[in-house]
């Protein structure tokens, strides 16, 4: 053979081993891609439920919420209703204490001073009476028809 057919030879030759070549990283690239573009439809596949799961996960907490506002408006009602019950009991023991200072003379009054209410008028009659009573030292029968009268009409007036 001659130089020249060697040379054409060597460059067909080279030509086939380069097409050889670009066809196989052709392949490589072509496999490459398909499992990038696996990788990626598995990587949405995921997106897509992360993303599902946090809508619900935000639904629920939304539901939540509303839970929590409704029974807070509830119990703000409750307070108010309360409230309301509480002047009004306010009110009842203040026109018991007026009515009170302005039926009794000044030795009764002392008997049962700051009391405002139903139970604590009956604690201090019972405290009173451990005090007064006539089988004690101490006891007067007069200071404890005093006391008794006193606690009949402050009984009249707080069980109106």
């Amino acid at each position: 053979m001659s130089q020249p057919q060697t040379a054409k030879s060597q460059r067909l030759f080279q030509n086939s081993v380069d097409e050889e070549d670009l066809r196989r990283r052709l392949q490589e690239e072509k496999r490459s891609l398909a499992a990038e573009r696996r990788e990626f439809e598995r990587e949405k596949r995921e997106f897509r439920i992360e993303q599902k799961i946090e809508k619900e996960r935000i639904s629920q907490e939304s539901r939540l919420f509303e839970m929590k506002w409704k029974i807070l408006e509830a119990e703000l009602q409750k307070l108010a209703v309360e409230k309301q019950e509480i002047d009004k009991e306010r009110k009842k023991n203040r026109s018991i204490r007026a009515e009170y200072q302005s039926h009794t003379t000044a030795v009764s009054r002392m008997f049962f001073s700051g009391v405002n209410s139903e139970s604590g008028m009956k604690k201090r009659y019972k405290d009173l009476i451990k005090i007064f009573h006539p089988d004690n030292m101490d006891g007067d029968t007069q200071t404890l028809q005093v006391i008794n009268r006193e606690y009949d009409e402050l009984k009249k007036l707080f069980c109106r």
